[in-house]
């Protein structure tokens, strides 16, 4: 059953039902203890809506990935008193942003790692679907033109947002492969009305089809469409001084990703970033990944799905087990993903002893104990000893004479710390993550946890919930942050990266981080918005954002963040008391102490009270006793509250903030650099149980899956073959003077009843890969999928990149084909990977985003007591909002 409303109905409402009947039992049993903390799930809306979220994302791994995508971008109107304008970045910002990736990657790792400079850049789309957001009533009336003319209806409601100067560049979640701007509207728009600025939403491209760096690649592609307008663009420059990025999971993770590449290149930096619960360790190696799947939405086994074309990747184990004993001792030492860059003894090797039958692997101890580490059990891993797969430059592979060998080389599938020292490491078999392939996860970029340093970068907002999976990550990246020398990265990601090793040294400028954990609050608490806990982050995350963007560089320096209320409340009793003490004493300077500036550090707080217990002039009247109780109130508020560059806190279920404990008693910090962005057994071993349930339970499927793939790839090849036989000439970039140049036209097709035109900007298509090594999972590189077919025929017959010198007519036979095919059409571009493109829903009003964006406004205006009033009530907001999924 694939994922609709109708389905996700029947799915939930049993849990709503469910829910509310223990949670009355929980309440008695509350009020018989006499329990007077609260919790969370005392509120009974938030336990409703955790339990639903966690049964609809739970659903949703029980279907295809394609279906879930489909679900979750599906387009939805907006509100009638919201004021949104749908735009395209077009290829001008892409191609931009593209090549400052391209730099940042540099030649050598373009094509050793990332598999080359083309097959990310190819979409189906002519640029990125976007969207500006802004509240109607915080908008001017309808504006004029400049020349006098006429304008659009989406162009003036653009202008007329120009007003609001302050903008938040949004980058929704969902795992890197669902969600969108539809699922995150309400949400987005809520912080525009807290701010009262505008808002600009990026729908990126998602993985699997378009895995990293595809999405990193649309995300700089938005915000340089931000700062520097391209042609025909209806908006102004925006100062990047007036733009915060934010983004929740996912995009929490890509919003730091981006803010490292513009601070590695000298680009123009935003005035600062929200994180809400971002994701920033793919490699799972942090404990409360294993501690908190009870108390989080996060599925047990993770994101798994129902077998597809698309899905897992490979449809079913060739050989073995997912996961499997390791059976050679390279690739590589126990713990570190494989090298991405072969080393010159394993070149010079046969390909049979590189990898498969060959040596005994040996036991992770022994192996150890080879490479030299002097304390394994201790450690867990050779992380901190520089592998022995060294990585040559391409000067010391041309001497070898072996410079082919390395740009043929594909990383073989990594190793995975196992507990038992004496056990050997196990192996992966298959792709754990949709994001990016197992031999990436450990990429800096993949995994910006694992960022050589994440100093220098602007004011940090961070956001996460104490029972979420991700909750140690978040911990360990606000002081990784705030303390780039106290949390360096483990020297085998620095030894594989070099501007990262350059980065340890380059950027040493702490991070101004603001920490906020949430009591007993699950991943992405932003989504239950009716929550105390949720209303206090959207009141703190507007206080952020306009404390950032409405103050100069000089005076952030000294105040990245607005004073929190028990701060200011504590800076108020100080300054109180102090008048009072220069009132008994009759000091004349006591207006100048009354006056003086609040401080923004712990070190300046305490030189304060210093100042006015010790100076030898005030001869105080008060008692020692007096004088010590007030210096040492000030030392136990303060300590954890607030230091020079790192606040920690954590918030109750009532919005109450409190100290955070002291970093001896955070877990998160307790781990090596060693054991940080490892792939570890546990985690590993738990996702290998859930996908031998999926591959059991869809095992007919999986053997459909085969036969369907092999159908599409001979659609394919019939397509390519028959658009060269109407006269597609194409030729890749840099063999262009091989053609006649007298074919080729700028947006003209050759022959006139042609359908589509060769688009200028669009640089590449399916067609120009064949030197390079795409992932998997990527569709550029594929053949074999329905949306795979579709991105081929749509770069033939209708947007063709530049590298094509003819736009071919469709054979009658394949127009007549399309004619009768439900998901083709012999005129129109066939519709693209719901991955990328919105899908026109049928009967919007019905759909279930649509129930659950009406449902979040309802809970929002009335309070809980009144919204649970009566059983059947609340069972009946429960269905509809189960519908709401």
């Amino acid at each position: 059953m694939p994922v609709t409303t109708t389905a996700a109905a029947v799915r939930i409402t049993p849990v709503a039902i469910k829910t509310f009947l223990l949670h009355s039992k929980r309440k008695v049993k509350r009020i018989k203890d006499s329990r007077k903390t609260d919790e969370a799930h005392d509120d009974l809306l938030f336990d409703e809506a955790f339990h639903i979220v966690k049964a609809f994302i739970d659903f949703g791994t029980k279907n295809t990935v394609e279906s879930l995508q489909a679900f979750t971008n599906t387009h939805v109107p907006a509100p009638y008193w919201a004021c949104v304008c749908p735009v395209t970045i077009p290829f001008l910002s892409c191609n931009n942003a593209a090549d400052a990736l391209i730099e940042w990657f540099g030649p050598e790792e373009l094509k050793l790692v990332v598999g080359g400079e083309r097959w990310w850049q190819v979409r189906g789309l002519s640029g990125v679907d976007a969207e500006w957001m802004a509240e109607e009533e915080h908008l001017d009336s309808a504006p004029k033109s400049d020349s006098g003319k006429k304008i659009g209806a989406s162009e003036a409601n653009i202008k007329r947002m120009e007003k609001l100067d302050t903008v938040m560049l949004y980058v929704h979640g969902g795992a890197y492969f669902w969600g969108s701007i539809n699922t995150h509207r309400y949400q987005i728009l809520h912080y525009a009305h807290k701010f009262e600025g505008r808002a600009f939403a990026v729908n990126y491209r998602k993985a699997p089809q378009y895995p990293w760096p595809c999405p990193l690649q649309d995300v700089l592609a938005a915000y340089l469409y931000l700062i520097r307008p391209p042609p025909g663009a209806h908006h102004k420059a925006i100062p990047p001084s007036k733009i915060v990025l934010a983004g929740d999971s996912a995009g929490g993770g890509l919003c730091l990703t981006v803010l490292t590449i513009l601070r590695d290149l000298g680009l123009p930096m935003t005035a600062g970033a929200v994180l809400i619960s971002p994701w920033v360790d793919l490699t799972h190696s942090f404990p409360s990944v294993m501690q908190n799947i009870t108390t989080d939405i996060i599925p047990k086994y993770g994101f798994i799905n129902k077998h597809s074309t698309l899905w897992p990747v490979p449809t079913m184990p060739d050989a073995g087990d997912r996961i499997i004993d390791a059976v050679t001792n390279e690739p590589p030492k126990p713990g570190d993903a494989d090298t991405l860059k072969p080393s010159l003894e394993r070149l010079g090797r046969p390909e049979g002893e590189v990898y498969g039958p060959g040596e005994p692997a040996k036991t992770q101890q022994e192996m150890l104990e080879d490479s030299g580490s002097s304390n394994p059990t201790k450690s867990g891993t050779s992380g901190d000893t520089v592998s022995s797969n060294s990585i040559p430059t391409n000067e010391e592979a041309m001497k070898e004479g072996i410079q082919e060998d390395i740009d043929q080389w594909e990383p073989k599938p990594p190793k995975v710390l196992r507990s038992n020292p004496d056990s050997i490491p196990l192996e992966l078999r298959s792709q754990i993550q949709m994001y990016a392939a197992t031999e990436h996860l450990t990429h800096p970029l993949v995994s910006p946890i694992l960022q050589g340093s994440l100093g220098n970068l602007p004011p940090l907002y961070i956001i996460g919930g104490d029972g979420e999976a991700l909750r140690d990550e978040i911990v360990y990246l606000a002081h990784k942050a705030a303390n780039p020398s106290e949390y360096p990265t483990r020297k085998g990601v620095l030894w594989e990266a070099r501007r990262q090793k350059e980065n340890v040294e380059k950027f040493t400028k702490p991070t101004r981080v603001h920490l906020q954990i949430f009591d007993g609050m699950c991943h992405v608490l932003t989504v239950f918005t009716f929550t105390r806990s949720a209303k206090y982050a959207y009141k703190s995350i507007a206080a952020f954002v306009q404390h950032v963007t409405q103050h100069d560089a000089d005076y952030l320096e000294l105040h990245p963040f607005p004073e929190s209320e028990q701060v200011a409340e504590l800076q108020k009793q100080k300054r109180a008391r102090k008048a009072e003490i220069h009132t008994k004493e009759g000091l004349e300077s006591n207006r100048h102490y009354h006056s003086e500036p609040v401080q923004d550090t712990l070190h300046q707080t305490k030189l304060d009270v210093q100042q006015v217990t010790h100076r030898p002039d005030t001869h105080l009247a008060l008692e020692n006793e007096e004088i010590a109780e007030d210096r040492s109130q000030f030392s136990a508020d303060l300590p954890y509250i607030r230091s020079r560059f790192l606040i920690r806190e954590r918030v109750d279920v009532n919005g109450n903030t409190r100290a955070m404990e002291p970093k001896e008693q955070l877990q998160a910090l307790q781990l090596k650099p060693s054991e940080i962005g490892v792939l570890k057994e546990a985690p590993a071993l738990r996702w290998e149980e859930g996908q031998k349930k999926w591959d059991k339970r869809y095992a007919r499927s999986a053997k459909r899956v085969h036969k369907q793939k092999a159908h599409y790839a001979a659609k394919a090849e019939k397509l390519v073959r028959h658009a060269l036989e109407q006269g597609l000439i194409h030729k890749p970039e840099g063999r262009r003077e091989e053609v006649d140049h007298s074919l080729s036209r700028t947006t003209t097709p050759l022959r006139r009843k042609s359908l589509g035109e060769i688009e200028q900007d669009r640089r590449w298509g399916p067609l120009d890969l064949d030197d390079e090594r795409p992932p998997a999972t990527a569709i550029a590189g594929r053949r074999d999928t329905p949306e795979a077919v579709a991105l081929l025929k749509k770069t033939i017959y209708h947007t063709a990149p530049k590298t094509h010198l003819t736009v071919p007519k469709l054979k009658t036979s394949d127009a007549m084909a399309a004619a009768f095919d439900p998901n083709d059409d012999p005129i129109n571009p066939p519709t693209q990977s719901a991955s990328e493109q919105q899908v026109k829903g049928q009967l919007v009003s019905l759909h279930g985003l649509k129930m659950w964006d009406k449902l979040l406004r309802y809970f929002g205006k009335k309070s809980a007591t009144k919204v649970v009033e009566g059983i059947s009530a609340t069972v009946e907001m429960a269905g509809l909002k189960s519908n709401s999924m």
